[in-house]
């Protein structure tokens, strides 16, 4: 019997220091005030939490969630928008981050996109290992 536990052999889980988002996917809904965000990740030793903050045109808050100690390597949530009206473009921050009640937050990876809601359906943003 072979028990595999990963999809990609060539994909061991990773460190912490090593682990980033290796996607980001958000689909902007037609009603302009919801977006779902999906991300992948490369596998991880340890859950990781992703802070995310969504700002409008004005640099105003328009959104924000947190994922405390993900447990999947590709998931989604939906992030409702604030804004009385939508204003384009948003700008998003996603920080993917470590830490625990007894040690201070480590920062391991940010990635930043711009959208705007008029824009409806899918977009995806992928890390760039280069940056």
């Amino acid at each position: 019997m072979e028990i595999k536990f990963f999809d990609d052999p060539f994909e061991s889980p990773k460190p912490r220091h090593e682990v980033r988002i290796k996607q980001l996917g958000l689909y902007i809904y037609p009603d302009q005030r919801r977006v779902a965000v999906g991300f992948e990740l490369t596998p991880f030793l340890e859950k990781p939490s992703i802070e995310v903050k969504v700002v409008n045109a004005e640099g105003v808050s328009a959104g924000s969630m947190n994922v405390i100690e993900a447990f999947q390597t590709n998931f989604s949530l939906t992030m409702h928008l604030r804004d009385k009206a939508p204003t384009s473009p948003y700008h998003l921050r996603a920080i993917l981050y470590y830490a625990t009640p007894e040690t201070e937050r480590e920062d391991v990876h940010v990635l930043q996109a711009t959208f705007s809601v008029d824009e409806e359906g899918e977009h995806i943003f992928t890390y760039d290992e280069e940056e």
